[in-house]
């Protein structure tokens, strides 16, 4: 069963761990979107500390220096709700697996104790090395997706998604990603309107398509001006209540369906189908969570036709609400 995290208050505390290397992208990420997370009375529900391993200033990447408030060190990690650990650029554990026992032990005792552990870009291979990934599913960096596997072949590692939710450990892959994966937390805490008003609030999209794939070096194919599936996108989201075809939304982008297929997998990373399920899932979550619709209304608006049809997997299978 899933842990509720929400707080309805700052007791929720966010504690994040730099580490000496540490990217200061990924740690501005954590700080900035938790901060971010406000409720309707735009009041903080999170309260966020940065902390290193003895207190002190660590070197991060790019000759940064980052200094913890009020010399938080991994003490901080035994009163913490959630520990995010940002990622790593050079240095153990990233080049030979090792990680400062005193790190470990913080990390492990928390996990034990309940506290949610989360990985940006390149830290996943900290929880690795501190033994928390043994077994389960991760992602990382596409970048550093050799290493990981060479230096931890224990965890089933899955370079083509953007994060892993497995409850109480969590792993993003490269950078940005970290945007998403602290996005889904909160919105998996306090539901779609605060997660949206936070990716608002940093001006980032509220929710990515596909998965790392389409971030991978490889040949990008040039297209005539307007020869994209962008416009159909559009189109196709003020019509979610309708059954859109696959050839219907070909023949919006003046595309055969097999040039839509592909382009639209180019740009998004995923099938045409595979994005207008999660459109219209995003839709009924939303519903789900402000309006007072019943989900027979929410399943028809949302073009997913009636609760009793909808299949298992969906917002509206478990009794009508967002799936975990």
């Amino acid at each position: 069963m899933r842990k509720n995290w929400a707080m309805s208050d700052l007791r929720h505390l966010v504690a994040v761990l730099a580490l000496p290397g540490t990217v200061a992208f990924d740690l501005g990420t954590a700080v900035q979107l938790f901060r971010a997370a406000r409720d309707g009375a735009d009041r903080r529900l999170y309260k966020t500390r940065v902390c290193t391993p003895d207190g002190r200033p660590i070197l991060a990447g790019a000759g940064i220096l980052i200094g913890p408030e009020d010399g938080a060190d991994l003490s901080l990690l035994a009163t913490a709700d959630t520990i995010v650990v940002p990622g790593v650029d050079s240095g153990p554990p990233v080049t030979d697996g090792t990680l400062d026992p005193a790190v470990t032990l913080a990390l492990r005792t928390a996990h034990a104790r309940g506290a949610r552990i989360v990985s940006i870009c390149t830290a996943s291979m900290v929880l690795a090395a501190a033994g928390l990934l043994d077994g389960r599913p991760a992602t990382t960096h596409w970048g550093w997706v050799e290493t990981f596997r060479r230096l931890y072949p224990q965890v089933t590692l899955d370079p083509d998604v953007l994060f892993v939710d497995n409850g109480s450990v969590l792993t993003s892959a490269g950078v940005a990603a970290g945007i998403d994966l602290c996005l889904h937390i909160i919105r998996t805490d306090h539901g779609s309107q605060v997660a949206n008003r936070a990716a608002r609030r940093c001006v980032v999209p509220s929710w990515r398509e596909g998965g790392q794939a389409q971030y991978i070096e490889r040949p990008v194919p040039v297209s005539p001006a307007g020869a994209d599936t962008a416009a159909t996108r559009g189109w196709a989201l003020e019509r979610l209540d309708t059954a859109l075809t696959l050839p219907e939304l070909a023949g919006h982008a003046r595309m055969s369906v097999r040039t839509f297929t592909r382009r639209f997998r180019e740009e998004t990373g995923v099938s045409p189908n595979r994005w207008l399920l999660q459109r219209r899932l995003d839709l009924a979550r939303q519903l789900l969570e402000t309006t007072t619709l019943n989900v027979d209304q929410i399943a028809r608006r949302c073009g997913l036709g009636t609760a009793a049809r909808t299949a298992p997997g969906t917002p509206f299978h478990d009794r009508g609400r967002p799936a975990a």
